[in-house]
């Protein structure tokens, strides 16, 4: 039989070798990651600059768009403002057109103007009255 001569002091320093390969192991492992690390840093940076980039566009673009909408709006509210003012002097020559015809019938008819004047008067005064 052969003797074995694998002493505990050949025990310990095979387990001091071990533990330096982990040891080597575990550094170069933790340097793999942390170099990971700073890829996926600089990834995520790159990732918010782009997103800032683009959320800027979007908010020019809307703001343009604004623009453009009000400009839009402005006009439409000048168009409909002329228009107003047309048929404001429309109304104001069909007013005064038929201002002059009645007043022209009661210079015509004084009398009976008066009777209709006064009818139409205690119509009202009975519809005020009954409130």
């Amino acid at each position: 039989m052969a003797e074995n001569e694998y002493t505990a002091r050949d025990l310990k320093d095979d387990a001091k070798v071990a533990a330096r390969d982990i040891s080597n192991e575990a550094k170069g492992v933790a340097e793999t990651a942390r170099l990971h690390g700073e890829e996926l840093s600089e990834r995520a940076q790159q990732v918010a600059r782009n997103a800032r980039g683009r959320a800027g566009e979007y908010a020019e673009n809307a703001r343009e768009m604004g623009r453009e909408y009000a400009e839009v709006a402005r006009d439409e509210a000048r168009r409909l403002y002329r228009e107003g003012e047309r048929r404001a002097g429309e109304v104001a020559e069909y007013a005064e057109e038929y201002y002059d015809e009645v007043s022209a019938m009661v210079r015509r008819n004084p009398a009976q103007s008066l009777g209709i004047a006064a009818g139409v008067g205690f119509l009202v005064g009975l519809m005020i009255a009954r409130r």
